[in-house]
Formats: C-alpha cells, sequence, structure tokens
C-alpha cells in the first residue's frame, strides 16, 4: 500500500478543514431573503458606532420571561452605542412579573416615567425590541382596554426569537401563567393572532435556526415566516439570539432610517429548520 506524501497531506488537511468550517458557519444556508454574513454585520455595527444617528422616536427593549435584568439593558445598551449619546432607550425586564397583565402594567409605567405622556389612552409612540416573550408583551400592551386603562403605543416591533404561535417548551408542566399564555393555541395568543385591530404595531420578527425552546416555524405571525439565520456555532440558538450582529444591525439600520438588509417575501425555513449550532436544551 502507498502512504500518502507529505506533500499531498498538506494539500489534503486544508480542504478537510475549509470542509468542516463550512458545515460549522454561521453563513450556510444563507437567507435570500436576509443575505448578511455575521462578518459583514459586525463590520456594519463598526461603522455604525463611528457614524452615529438620532432615532425617529424612543426604543424600548423588552427582555425575555427568564431574564435576570441583565439581557434587555445589555441590548438597550448596544442600540444606544450606534445612535447618539442621548438616544431615548430604555429596557424593561419582567423575571418577577407573575403574569402579562403585570408585564403590560410594568412596560407602560417604565415608558411613562421616562417619556411622558398627557394622552390618557395611551403612552407616547415607541419602537420596540422584544426579545422572546418581551415580543408578545409589546403585542398585549399595545391592545386598546377594554377597562379603560393605559396602552403602549408601538409603530414598529422588533421581535427576536419571539413565540408568535407559542413555544414549543411551553408544552411542559408549569404553573406558571405566563408560560401557560405562551403555549400553542393559547386564549391570548389566539386573540392578538386572529383579531387585528388598528392599533396593532408593525411587526418585524427574527429568529434563529436550531430554536429548541421556541421553534423558529413559531416565531412570526400567522402566514409568514421569521427573517432566519443560521446559529452561531457553539452558541445557544435561542437564549443567545439576543446577541446576534445580523438582527442587530438590521433592526439599527431601520432605526437609523437606512435601507435594511431583510427583504420582503421572507424566505420559507430551510427544511426541517434544523442547525449546526448548539441546541438550548438536551
Amino acid at each position: 500500500m502507498n502512504l500518502p506524501t507529505r506533500s499531498a497531506l498538506r494539500a489534503f488537511v486544508p480542504s478537510c478543514l475549509s470542509v468542516l468550517l463550512a458545515a460549522c458557519s454561521a453563513d450556510v444556508p444563507l437567507n435570500p431573503s436576509f443575505p448578511l454574513t455575521l462578518a459583514d454585520a459586525k463590520g456594519e455595527l463598526r461603522e455604525m458606532r463611528a457614524d452615529p444617528r438620532s432615532l425617529e422616536r424612543p426604543v424600548v427593549v423588552l427582555g425575555g420571561i427568564h431574564d435576570p435584568g441583565f439581557i434587555a439593558p445589555g441590548l438597550a445598551r448596544e442600540v444606544k452605542k450606534l445612535t447618539t449619546p442621548d438616544a431615548p432607550v430604555i429596557a424593561v425586564s419582567f423575571l418577577t412579573a407573575s403574569d402579562f397583565e403585570t408585564c403590560r402594567r410594568r412596560v407602560i409605567d417604565a415608558v411613562d416615567r421616562a417619556f411622558p405622556s398627557d394622552d390618557p389612552a395611551a403612552t407616547v409612540e415607541v419602537d420596540a425590541i422584544g426579545v422572546s416573550m418581551g415580543g408578545i408583551v409589546a403585542r398585549y400592551a399595545a391592545r386598546p382596554r377594554t377597562d379603560g386603562g393605559r396602552r403602549l403605543r408601538v409603530r414598529r416591533l422588533f421581535t427576536i426569537g419571539s413565540p408568535h404561535l407559542g413555544a414549543r417548551m411551553a408544552d411542559l408542566p408549569t404553573f406558571d401563567s405566563r408560560i401557560l399564555d405562551m403555549r400553542r393555541g393559547s386564549t391570548l395568543l389566539a386573540a392578538l393572532n386572529d383579531h387585528a385591530v388598528d392599533e396593532d404595531p408593525e411587526v418585524y420578527p427574527y429568529t434563529r435556526l436550531g430554536d429548541s425552546i421556541v421553534g423558529a416555524e413559531h416565531t412570526a405571525p400567522p402566514g409568514r415566516p421569521a427573517w432566519w439565520v443560521q446559529n452561531v456555532p457553539f452558541a445557544f440558538a435561542h437564549l443567545a439570539a439576543s446577541h446576534d450582529a445580523r438582527f442587530l444591525a438590521d433592526i439599527m439600520r431601520r432605526l437609523r432610517g437606512e435601507p435594511a438588509y431583510a427583504t420582503e417575501p421572507a424566505a420559507p425555513l430551510p427544511g426541517d429548520g434544523g442547525s449546526t449550532g448548539t441546541p438550548d436544551l438536551p
């Protein structure tokens, strides 16, 4: 048997490495309706930091169900770095909120404190970024009230891994009413999805493939898929999605009044929505 020569091995090893790297790439497959690579997104964010722009309206960042107060404020800080130093950006977390009513009251109170409004029916108009459950909180808080209470006035809502159609993990046994309300087919989600009203915000949904907590197929309102990207290798698909530079670059382009990367119609999820990244749970 002839053993491979040293020169043949030198040619073979790099080719194998390139195949392995491609298989573990955050850019394969590349979404045809969101063709932004991770490297290009990071470069775009560097350029934005060097050229800050003002916001059209205040921005409120809403955290997920188990955000202890790090994720939403951290994302809000990133948004502020890409705008002006005095940019009107706040964050709201919901770790200790017991139900969606408490979540709604908390975000409305926070917006009122930061940006007072004389309107007895609604807050000032804001753009919102909702991380996971935060996207559903924003939609719920934006709905008109039957009890005469005030609502959150949202023009545009950018959601990252939000369970618009329910969450896979919400089917597990629980006493948490927030999780019960995020089960597929819940009364709350049916009210949001089946009965559109004029006050509903424009929704811009984003997701990572391989999301085992919500499921990428559940992260957009009915009738369309979310703008998806491949997961970052060795990163949690859902839990780390709020840090994805591609989502932030596209959202910030829209907030800064610049042409966005993601286009309509959003491309369908590839195959079964699988991922080469790290699942959130075994």
